[in-house]
């Protein structure tokens, strides 16, 4: 193990873990990955990870700049230095669809898809999270009827972003066919060299420590 390398904690099951990772693995960044029980309540979780997670959740990310948490602020920081999938000059759209997807689809299908698989299910909460949900994808249809991908004729961090949830779409009863310009996009998305799904990315087999 090399103690030089950036380290990322994460879990499969957490498409914000996933999207620090696949940004990782497109910018060609080398990188420790350490999987995090999430079953455990918060404090009995692996000491190295309770000892640097602030709010005791994946992904927590440690650099030669310091340590930090929540997914988007990580993608921000990673574009930043590499100024390509959306650093540089296309930095301040690439913020304001991550501050997009913070608030609409990477909460709403997150928290059906939860609702659905690891809560009692309330029927009222599962019916506001779904339609929630079906407007983001409306909305998302809007760009992708328009373009390839979010910025214009590449991927960058903001599709990573909006897509990371939307590969587990299944198990929140989401039917993407409903939106094909949507399910053109995850097909491209997927097809991007060094691509991978979240269960082959983050499983614990693929973590170094």
């Amino acid at each position: 193990m090399n103690a030089a390398l950036p380290i990322l904690y994460g879990n499969r099951e957490s498409g914000h873990s996933y999207k620090v990772r696949q940004t990782l693995v497109l910018l060609g960044v080398a990188h420790e990955y350490r999987y995090v029980d999430l079953l455990p309540p918060r404090a009995e979780r692996r000491p190295d990870f309770v000892a640097v997670s602030p709010y005791g959740e994946v992904p927590i990310f440690i650099d030669e700049d310091g340590v930090l948490a929540q997914s988007n602020a990580i993608l921000l920081h990673l574009v930043r230095r590499a100024g390509r999938l959306g650093g540089g000059a296309d930095l301040d759209r690439t913020t304001q669809w991550l501050f997009w997807e913070a608030n609409r689809i990477g909460f709403s299908l997150p928290n059906l898809r939860f609702a659905l698989r690891f809560a009692a299910e309330n029927p009222a909460v599962v019916a506001m999270f779904r339609r929630r949900t079906e407007a983001d994808l409306d909305r998302l249809a809007q760009e992708f009827d328009r373009r390839p991908y979010l910025l214009g004729e590449a991927p960058s961090v903001a599709d990573i972003s909006c897509a990371g949830y939307l590969f587990f779409a299944d198990q929140a009863e989401v039917d993407l066919g409903r939106w094909p310009s949507v399910g053109g996009w995850l097909d491209r998305l997927a097809a991007t060299p060094g691509w991978a799904h979240p269960y082959e990315l983050m499983d614990a087999k693929q973590a170094t420590s």
